[in-house]
């Protein structure tokens, strides 16, 4: 009798603790993810409209609790605006970065989560394409500062889907001397972490 008590016991305890499993003991989980920018160029600047671009790289998710992770991102980011002016013909600004959010992620329904945080974007290339050229673009910033906030939504098999945007806080230098321009991007993203 004594040893089926033990027993018993024994698998009560191993029950619970599996039961007891939390997202945190996941520790860190790694994927990929892509998607469609919609960006823009705010500030003193006229005549611009969206630029559709896509971003595509790694992502990390450093599970520090239940209710708090640590999500970093290495993407290739494509950026600029469109001219829309009364001017015939076509221009856009390409503004190509490689990008480094680092955000907070906090879960705020089921599967839900809500995220924040800054970035920091490295300028690989700046291009005015036209009908009939395709220019490099001189003298722009090559590090632009942003803050990031939006939503993710993961499905159990780790597969999720994101729609952020990113205010960008750095004037790139589009806009000339005693005016600003900085980025504005809403990015929508699929990846998967495994």
């Amino acid at each position: 009798m004594k040893k089926t008590i033990i027993l018993l016991s024994a698998i009560l305890v191993c029950t619970f603790v599996n039961a007891q499993k939390t997202k945190q003991d996941e520790g860190i989980k790694l994927g990929i993810k892509g998607g469609l920018n919609i960006s823009n160029l705010m500030g003193d600047v006229e005549d611009l409209g969206i630029r559709t671009s896509i971003h595509a790289g790694l992502v990390a998710e450093i599970i520090v609790s239940d209710k708090f992770s640590i999500q970093p991102e290495l993407l290739y980011s494509g950026q600029g605006a469109t001219y829309t002016g009364s001017v015939p013909g076509f221009s856009r600004i390409k503004l190509d970065y490689i990008t480094l959010p680092v955000l907070a992620k906090f879960p705020i329904a089921n599967n839900l989560s809500l995220e924040t945080g800054p970035q920091v974007g490295f300028l690989i290339s700046a291009k005015n394409k036209t009908n009939e050229s395709n220019d490099k673009i001189e003298d722009l910033k090559t590090i632009d500062f942003g803050l990031n906030a939006g939503l993710n939504y993961e499905l159990n098999n780790g597969v999720f889907f994101q729609a952020r945007y990113n205010l960008g806080l750095t004037d790139v230098g589009i806009a000339g001397d005693n005016k600003r321009a900085s980025n504005a991007v809403i990015q929508f993203s699929i990846g998967k972490l495994f």
